[in-house]
């Protein structure tokens, strides 16, 4: 099998919900059968959404470099990063590197309309909504998108600083508020798309009509090296 190099720590819980996830979904028997992974975790890595919205001038990138050159030194030969807002940065990191990074963002659009999906609801970071990267890429596969309002955003902005990243449980009727909302205004499909919430999809029963980008990455970084994935894991669409 092929290597995956992990670009991690951002945050870490993220990190470990990823590594957990891939490990859940891989079909594997014994433990010779799952994936090798080289794994990086640097949580001093700046704040990407900070950065990318001009808040701060402390630069990620450097330090998604060295992680980058860390784990291809260890012989990954496909890369993933375990944080939407970091895809800002994936042509820059790619090409630097010379290693294939899978674009979470680009995969979950493809899924999506890979099953017939036309309008979708996201729930991100502010960097993620504002620099319009889930646009985009959803634009380009023919899937039009809706965004929380200001207070709605604002509500995930908590979520995933003052809760999840500060280890306190999710304020569920918050999240459930603006998830529905989002279907309110047509989307047939919520999705998560930030790390953090990914960690909330594991940890609570959060209902149908959602769709985990990270989960789209785990399963598309397993196929890529060469692992099997586990019957119930065909269909991602919640």
């Amino acid at each position: 099998m092929k290597k995956l190099g992990v670009i991690g720590g951002l945050g870490p819980l993220a990190t470990a919900c990823f590594i957990e996830m891939t490990t859940m979904m891989t079909d594997a028997k014994c433990d010779q059968e799952h994936i090798p992974m080289a794994i990086s975790s640097l949580p001093e890595t700046p704040d990407r959404t900070r950065f990318i919205l001009g808040i701060s001038s402390d630069d990620p990138y450097p330090l998604l470099l060295k992680s980058g050159q860390f784990v291809k030194e260890m012989g990954a030969e496909q890369i993933v990063i375990p944080c939407n807002t970091a895809q800002y940065f994936h042509n820059r990191l790619e090409e630097e590197l010379q290693i294939p990074v899978i674009h979470l963002i680009r995969e979950t659009a493809k899924y999506l309309q890979k099953n017939g999906i036309e309008k979708v609801g996201i729930m991100a970071t502010d960097g993620t909504i504002q620099t319009g990267l889930y646009q985009k890429e959803l634009l380009a596969h023919g899937i039009e998108s809706v965004v929380p309002d200001a207070k709605g955003q604002e509500g995930v902005m908590h979520i995933i600083y003052q809760n999840v990243k500060a280890g306190l449980p999710p304020e569920m009727p918050k999240f459930n508020g603006i998830a529905d909302r989002l279907k309110a205004e047509g989307a047939q499909v919520v999705i998560l798309g930030c790390t953090e919430l990914s960690v909330i999809k594991r940890d609570k029963h959060i209902g149908s009509g959602f769709i985990d980008a990270m989960q789209v990455m785990a399963k598309e970084a397993i196929l890529r090296c060469g692992g099997k994935i586990k019957i119930g894991y065909e269909n991602l669409i919640s």
